[in-house]
């Protein structure tokens, strides 16, 4: 089981991550950061693998991918 990691007041709501995920463990959060925008929250731990797709791809760098 794996676990990520998003710093919600430094994501920009790019939600590249969100759809390079395979397995959609990613998800738009329904609340605002500080700098307005909705920031990604981390939904399926049951699903995730792992694979740091999602850390790889975010531009903000807001990510932390745990195995």
């Amino acid at each position: 089981m794996s676990k990520v990691k998003i710093e919600s007041e430094k994501c920009k709501g790019c939600y590249l991550c969100i759809e390079v995920c395979p397995k959609k463990c990613l998800e738009v959060s329904k609340e605002f950061n500080k700098k307005g925008y909705h920031p990604v929250e981390f939904v399926n731990d049951k699903e995730c693998t792992g694979c740091g797709f999602c850390y790889q791809i975010c531009p903000e760098v807001c990510i932390e991918v745990y195995k």
